[in-house]
C-alpha cells in the first residue's frame, strides 16, 4: 500500500460538553440533545443515529430542559428564557423572557397547543403555541418552592409537578393544586436534607413516577394521592426518567452513571395483574446521567461524562443488524480541524477560540513502524478569541496558510495571516461583502484565491482573496429550491467545480467557471457524512451515514463504474455493521487508485484497482497478508486495507502536502498496512 510518514498529533485538547437534556420526537425520528455549553445538536435516530444538525451554544447560556411540539424545537434554562430554534438554518430563533427567575423544567402536551415550564419562584408557567411564536397564557398556583420537575397527564387536563420533598397535581382549566404528596426524605442522617423530586412521569392510567434524591423511583396514585410502591434503585440520586410510548417499560439515570430499565408485567401467567418490576440495569456511563430517553428499539442516555449512549433493546429487535449495536457518540459528526497542507499549519477549533500550530520536523526516513527523531517540535503559532458571546459554529484555514476564518451564528471574521519564520502578525479584513454575515460551513479553493460560504437556503457564497481584501464575486443557488442548511463542502484541486451537500440529502454541483449549477447527484435515503473530489478525476466519492459509498462522475454527470459495481456486489458485512460515521475522504496523491477514509475508530485505504471483498473473504486480512508471499498476497489482496491500531480516538485525519505525509489527531500506533 505505500509508506506513510505519520504525525502523531497530541496537542488538540478538546473536551466535549457534558450532556443536560435530550428530548425524542417519535413522529420525525430526532432526538434533540442539549450540552452545558449551551449549544443543541439533533440525532436522525433511523439514519444510524447521525448528527445532522448542530446549532452553537452561547455564553452564560445553560440549558435545563428541551422539549418537541410537532416539528418545532424549544428550550428552556437557567437565564429564565424560553427559546425556539430555527432547525432548517441551525439557529434560535427567538428567545422570550418567562419572568419567574430560572427555569428548571420544561415540557410540552400531547396535543402540541401549550408548554408548561416550572420555575425558581414556585410558579408553573403555561404558554400557548401560536404558529409563529409562543404566548404566555396564566400562571397555575403558586408553591413555595422551585419547581424541579413536569409531567402532563396524556389527555393534557393536569399536570405533575416534582418539588422539594412532595409532588402536587394541578387542574390544567381551573388552576389549582387538586393532590399534593409528600416525599419522604429517607432514613439515618439524610432526614435533614431536602428530597428533591428531580423527574416525574404522569401516565394515561393516572400513576404518577418520581425519582428522587433519595434514589428511590416511587408510584403514586393520582385519584387518592398516595404512594402505591417504592423501588430503591440506589444510594445516591434519581436524576432522570422516561418511559415507552406504549408506557409498558420505564428507565431511570441515577447520580452513579447507571441506567435500571422497569417493565410493566404480569406477575402470573394468563392473569391482567401487572406490576412495575426492576428487570435490567445498563453499566454504560462513568459520571451522572442527566438524561434517559426510551425510543423505540433502544434507550438513550447522556450526562456528564458527554458520552451519548444508544443502548438497543434486544427484545425488541427482531433482526440482529447495525440497529442492534451498542453506540457510544463522543465527538460531533463534523470536523473540528482544518489543515493547510502546503504551509504544514493546523487550525484547531475549539466553541471559545482557535489554535493556529506548524507541525514539527523529522530527520531522515525510517523502517516501517519506526518512530523519527523530531528536529523540530510542535509549535502554537496563535490563539484567536472569539468576541461576543456566540461559540464558532465553523472554521477553516486556507491551503497556503494565508488566510483564517470563521463564523458564529451572527458574524462572520476573516483574517490575514503573515508568517515569516518566528514572526506571526495578523490583520483583520474589516471590510466584508454584506453577504458574508455568518455561514454554515467554509471552505477555501486550492489556491487560496476563493473563500467559499454555505449560507441560508443551501445557497453558497463565492469571495476573491488578495492582498487589497474581499470581494463578492457571486452567489450558487441549488435549482431544487431546497432550504435546508449545507453541512458540508467540497472544491476541486483544478478550481473549477463545487460540491455541496445539505440536509434534505441532496448533494448540487457547481461549476465556478460559469457559477452555474452544473448537476445534482441522484438523492439517496441517507445522510452524506464526508465527501471530496478526486484530484485527477474530477470524480466526487461520497461516504453515507449507512456506511454506503458512491463514486460520482461530475462530468460525465453519472456514477462511475466502479461505483455502479460497488452496489451491484455489495459491500462485507463487517463495513456495514460499522456503527461510526466517515468523517473525512482523502485521496494519495501519489496513487490516483488510492481513496483514504477514517472515522472515529480507523483509518481505511481502499484501492480502487483491487476485487472487492464479499462476506466469505476475510475483511480484516493485513496480518495474514503479511505472513504469506508476494504471489501469494497478490491473490488474497482485496480492495480495502484498514488499520484500528489506535492508542485513542483519531478525530481527524489530514493527507499534508504531496510528500504522502498523513497526519492524525489524537495517538496513532504506526503499523504498515
Amino acid at each position: 500500500m505505500g509508506e506513510f510518514k505519520v504525525h502523531r498529533v497530541r496537542f488538540f485538547d478538546y473536551m466535549p460538553s457534558g450532556i443536560r437534556a435530550l428530548a425524542f420526537n417519535q413522529d420525525t425520528e430526532r432526538m434533540a440533545v442539549a450540552r452545558m455549553d449551551g449549544s443543541v445538536e439533533v440525532f436522525h435516530c433511523s439514519d444510524r443515529f447521525f448528527q445532522e444538525k448542530i446549532i452553537p451554544g452561547r455564553e452564560q447560556c445553560g440549558i435545563e430542559g428541551l422539549s418537541w411540539v410537532g416539528e418545532r424545537l424549544f428550550s428552556a434554562g437557567l437565564n429564565g428564557g424560553i427559546t425556539e430554534y430555527d432547525l432548517t438554518n441551525q439557529k434560535v430563533k427567538y428567545t422570550i423572557d418567562a419572568y419567574g427567575g430560572p427555569i428548571w423544567t420544561i415540557t410540552g402536551n400531547q396535543q402540541g397547543t401549550h408548554l408548561a415550564v416550572g420555575c425558581e419562584d414556585g410558579t408553573v408557567k403555561l404558554f400557548e403555541v401560536n404558529e409563529d411564536q409562543i404566548q404566555f397564557e396564566r400562571n397555575l398556583d403558586r408553591q413555595k418552592s422551585r419547581i424541579i420537575s413536569l409531567s402532563w397527564h396524556p389527555s393534557g387536563s393536569k399536570i405533575a409537578a416534582g418539588m422539594m420533598d412532595m409532588i402536587q397535581v394541578f387542574n390544567v382549566e381551573t388552576g389549582h393544586s387538586i393532590h399534593r404528596m409528600l416525599a419522604d426524605r429517607g432514613a439515618g442522617t439524610s432526614r435533614s436534607k431536602e428530597c428533591v423530586v428531580w423527574s416525574v412521569v404522569y401516565l394515561s392510567d393516572g400513576t404518577i413516577i418520581t425519582g428522587d434524591s433519595v434514589g428511590m423511583v416511587k408510584l403514586w396514585d393520582d385519584q387518592t394521592g398516595t404512594l402505591i410502591k417504592s423501588h430503591n434503585v440506589t444510594k445516591c440520586d434519581v436524576l432522570a426518567l422516561s418511559v415507552s410510548q406504549n408506557e409498558d417499560s420505564l428507565v431511570a439515570g441515577t447520580s452513579e452513571g447507571i441506567v435500571v430499565q422497569f417493565q410493566f408485567v404480569s406477575m402470573v401467567l394468563e392473569k391482567d395483574d401487572k406490576e412495575w418490576v426492576r428487570t435490567r440495569t445498563f453499566r454504560n456511563h462513568t459520571h451522572d446521567i442527566r438524561a434517559v430517553a426510551e425510543i423505540t428499539t433502544a434507550v438513550v442516555s447522556g450526562g456528564m461524562d458527554a458520552q451519548l449512549v444508544v443502548r438497543p433493546l434486544l427484545d425488541k429487535i427482531e433482526v440482529r443488524s447495525a440497529a442492534s449495536a451498542l453506540r457510544k457518540i463522543h465527538f460531533p459528526h463534523r470536523r473540528l480541524v482544518s489543515c493547510a497542507r502546503k504551509s504544514g499549519l493546523m487550525l484547531f477549533q475549539y466553541p471559545g477560540h482557535l489554535e493556529l500550530w506548524r507541525l514539527g520536523e523529522s530527520e531522515g526516513k525510517g523502517t516501517p513502524g519506526s518512530s523519527l527523531f523530531v528536529k523540530r517540535n510542535p509549535e502554537k503559532l496563535l490563539q484567536l478569541k472569539v468576541k461576543g458571546e456566540d461559540h464558532i459554529r465553523c472554521s477553516a484555514v486556507s491551503p497556503c496558510g494565508g488566510w483564517i476564518v470563521y463564523s458564529t451564528a451572527s458574524t462572520l471574521r476573516l483574517y490575514r495571516l503573515h508568517c515569516d519564520n518566528n514572526n506571526i502578525s495578523i490583520t483583520k479584513i474589516s471590510k466584508l461583502p454584506k453577504v458574508l454575515s455568518s455561514a454554515n460551513q467554509l471552505c477555501f479553493s486550492s489556491d487560496s484565491s476563493h473563500l467559499f460560504s454555505a449560507s441560508a437556503q443551501s445557497s453558497v457564497h463565492i469571495a476573491s482573496l488578495s492582498q487589497s481584501g474581499c470581494k463578492f464575486v457571486g452567489t450558487l443557488k441549488p435549482k431544487s429550491g431546497s432550504h435546508q442548511a449545507i453541512h458540508l463542502l467540497a472544491a476541486s484541486e483544478d478550481g473549477k467545480w463545487l460540491a455541496s451537500a445539505n440536509s434534505d440529502h441532496e448533494v448540487h454541483i457547481y461549476n465556478l467557471q460559469t457559477q452555474k449549477a452544473h448537476c445534482t447527484v441522484p438523492v439517496y435515503s441517507s445522510a452524506v457524512t464526508a465527501m471530496g473530489i478526486h484530484p485527477a478525476t474530477n470524480c466526487l466519492f461520497m461516504m453515507h451515514a449507512d456506511q454506503q459509498m458512491f463514486e460520482y462522475s461530475i462530468e460525465q454527470k453519472q456514477y462511475t463504474d466502479w461505483s455502479r459495481t460497488v452496489q451491484r456486489k455489495g459491500l462485507h458485512r463487517f463495513w456495514v455493521e460499522r456503527d461510526t460515521p466517515c468523517l473525512n475522504v482523502m485521496f494519495n496523491p501519489q496513487n490516483p487508485s488510492h481513496v483514504i477514509l477514517h472515522d472515529m475508530y480507523m483509518l481505511c485505504i481502499i484501492d480502487q484497482s483491487l476485487p472487492l471483498p464479499d462476506d466469505k473473504t476475510q475483511f480484516y486480512n493485513q496480518l495474514t497478508l503479511k505472513s504469506l508471499t508476494e504471489e501469494q498476497r497478490k491473490s488474497q489482496s482485496h480492495a480495502f486495507k484498514v488499520c484500528k491500531t489506535f492508542k485513542d480516538r483519531p478525530l481527524h485525519l489530514y493527507v499534508c502536502g504531496l510528500s504522502e505525509e498523513v497526519c492524525f489527531i489524537k495517538r496513532l500506533q504506526i503499523v504498515p498496512c
